[in-house]
């Protein structure tokens, strides 16, 4: 079934010169990029992009532990990122587009790779390219420079790809 689904090339992956390489590989699966655009996000945008509700933030904190991180509280350990992550996306230019294809949000997270660098398997993007980690990042309370960000299912796909391309 063909799907369209959000990705966003972080202020690393811009600063690192990979919007090329990044672009390729989706490309050389088949995918389609059909709308593209370079920005330095809003406040606004990135509020609503990441925002503060428990079970999202919840979910964020849980990352940390899986990681190998001691949380004490979830929502606390979640807020913390999320709001490290939106001055983070904030602090630089983006690449987001739009990409198309058959089961294309799941095809973009395979290729794109866990969200943990250290973590993810070789041969996807943050696996090959990925210099960091969710411990490093969190010991030094920030986010985790992983170079993407993609839609994870087709709900938060569609809300996305409205919120970043109206």
């Amino acid at each position: 079934m063909e799907e369209k689904t959000l990705v966003v090339i972080k202020p690393d992956g811009v600063e690192r010169n990979l919007i090329g390489e990044i672009i390729r590989r989706y490309e050389s699966d088949g995918l389609r990029i059909v709308a593209l655009k370079m920005l330095t996000v809003s406040k606004n945008l990135i509020s609503e992009h990441y925002p503060s509700e428990d079970e999202y933030l919840i979910s964020i904190g849980k990352k940390s532990e899986k990681a190998g991180d001691v949380v004490k509280d979830y929502r606390e350990q979640g807020l913390m990122i999320v709001t490290a992550m939106r001055n983070y996306m904030t602090s630089g230019p983006v690449a987001a587009m739009v990409i198309v294809g058959e089961n294309a949000i799941k095809r973009v997270r395979e290729i794109t790779g866990y969200t943990d660098p250290t973590t993810a398997e070789k041969g996807t993007i943050r696996g090959d390219l990925g210099q960091d980690s969710i411990l490093k990042a969190n010991s030094e309370k920030r986010p985790v420079k992983n170079l993407i960000h993609a839609s994870g299912n087709k709900e938060e796909a569609e809300k996305e790809i409205k919120l970043w391309f109206g």
